[in-house]
């Protein structure tokens, strides 16, 4: 039997399934990962990308984080690929329970999937940081300038985990609780290099562990099922076996 089919026979006979993914599950819409190769990562910066992407560098130099940010992280040019489409689907038909992202690009709510835990954030979601006014992705991609509140002139702040912040703990309760219980999990498109997230799956008892990641990781001799291959065609084939 195929890897792939016998991954398709685990998703069909599954009692829960949790899909956790990482930067890859969105390379292919055409976003940059930060690890790989070509991630953001290997790119040449004033400042290191971790630098650029912490609290401290927002409050302090908030010029350059927002050139930076619009720059690179700006997911509005892109849409949902057939990863993000198939799991909506997957989880339209019952074959997946829940969606733990590491992303902020808000491509699984685009591809119309439900229960979603976005462990750092959303580009999509926007607020105040004196008054909490909420502001949309839209408004903050507009133009290129700092966007300041209408209503007190407060600093805008994305609702994305920057280095420096700490998750969500509801958010991390509730990824918690969905591993614990589930009894398939299927990582993708993460290098599992990023602490805490990394650290869910050791929250993982149940039966298959799988891996879909195009380069090698440290967990993969801890994985049932190792798949080095493009995401989006492995997805495709699930597509076919599940309509």
């Amino acid at each position: 039997m195929e890897k792939i089919d016998e991954l398709i026979k685990w998703i069909k006979e599954a009692r829960k399934t949790v899909f956790f993914g990482g930067a890859g599950v969105s390379t292919e819409s055409g976003l940059k990962d930060f690890r790989s190769k070509d991630g953001l990562y290997n790119e040449k910066y004033d400042f290191p990308v971790e630098i650029m992407l912490s609290r401290d560098f927002f409050y302090t130099k908030t010029d350059q984080f927002y050139k930076f940010y619009k720059d690179k992280l700006n997911s509005l040019k892109y849409q949902p690929n057939i990863t993000h489409k198939v799991l909506a689907k997957m989880e339209e038909k019952h074959l997946l329970d829940c969606i733990i992202t590491q992303n902020i690009d808000g491509f699984h709510q685009q591809a119309h999937s439900k229960k979603v835990l976005e462990l750092h954030g959303s580009i999509m979601r926007n607020y105040c940081t004196k008054c909490g006014k909420f502001y949309s992705a839209q408004e903050i991609f507009k133009d290129d300038n700092i966007p300041y509140c209408t209503e007190c002139g407060g600093l805008i702040k994305p609702d994305v985990v920057l280095y420096g912040e700490m998750l969500d703990e509801k958010i991390l309760s509730q990824a918690i609780k969905e591993i614990s219980e589930a009894d398939l999990l299927i990582i993708g498109g993460s290098s599992l290099n990023v602490f805490p997230a990394n650290s869910l799956i050791n929250y993982f008892k149940g039966k298959h562990l799988v891996l879909i990641n195009k380069d090698k990781t440290a967990y993969d001799e801890r994985c049932d099922l190792v798949l080095h291959e493009s995401i989006g065609d492995i997805f495709k084939k699930i597509e076919k076996e599940i309509d």
